[in-house]
């Protein structure tokens, strides 16, 4: 599970190296912008006049590493999968009762609820299958924005002890995603399809189109 907490970790790191290195420049080089016949109480000036106020993004950056840190080892420490451990570390902080919140009211919105990413292939095999059997189906992207689905994907996978997307709720109850799920009662759509009660139950949930 660590490994691929810091490999996730690392990846960051390498994604904000050009910002960091950028900042350590231009405060390594600032004094070339300044002429030499300043005082050093004009440099003194100069120098302060590009330093950003509050926090530098190094000790923003360094914060967040932390941050995901003990995230990792919180979730690690309570057992859940490595899958769950990534997306919690991937969401960071959030207000857990708010975000329970929207997901609840987003389950109620409609008789067939499914929390997608677009670029997924399993969403959109899902999304296709959906309109093969003429369904009534609301969607809900995780990924517009990314700073607002991952929490949800992370309180999902909580939730319904999955965090692969799709999460499909058919009359507020979880039923897996497109080909996989938890259980006999949320194996996911492909094996309801194939037993036959997927669409008996859109059919009883009213999802389906007239």
């Amino acid at each position: 599970c660590s490994t691929f907490i810091l490999l996730w970790i690392l990846a960051n790191i390498m994604l904000r190296l050009p910002l960091i290195f950028s900042f350590i420049l231009l405060a390594g080089n600032a004094q070339a912008f300044v002429p030499a016949s300043h005082s050093a109480v004009r440099h003194k000036v100069h120098l302060n006049s590009i330093e950003p106020a509050g926090k530098s993004p190094i000790d923003d950056f360094v914060e967040d590493i932390k941050m995901r840190l003990r995230i990792a080892q919180e979730s690690n420490a309570s057992g859940v999968s490595t899958k769950q451990t990534l997306a919690d570390v991937i969401a960071g902080t959030y207000d857990s009762e708010a975000i329970e919140a929207k997901i609840d009211e987003d389950i109620a919105s409609a008789p067939c609820v499914m929390f997608t990413w677009e670029s997924s292939p399993s969403c959109k095999k899902a999304v296709e299958a959906f309109k093969t059997l003429n369904a009534n189906v609301k969607i809900v992207r995780l990924d517009d924005p990314w700073s607002e689905g991952n929490p949800v994907r992370a309180a999902l996978g909580k939730r319904v002890g999955r965090t692969s997307v799709p999460f499909v709720f058919i009359k507020g109850e979880y039923i897996g995603g497109f080909d996989g799920g938890i259980d006999d009662d949320a194996c996911g759509m492909v094996d309801m399809a194939f037993k036959g009660t997927l669409r008996s139950k859109l059919g009883e949930a009213g999802a389906m189109k007239d």
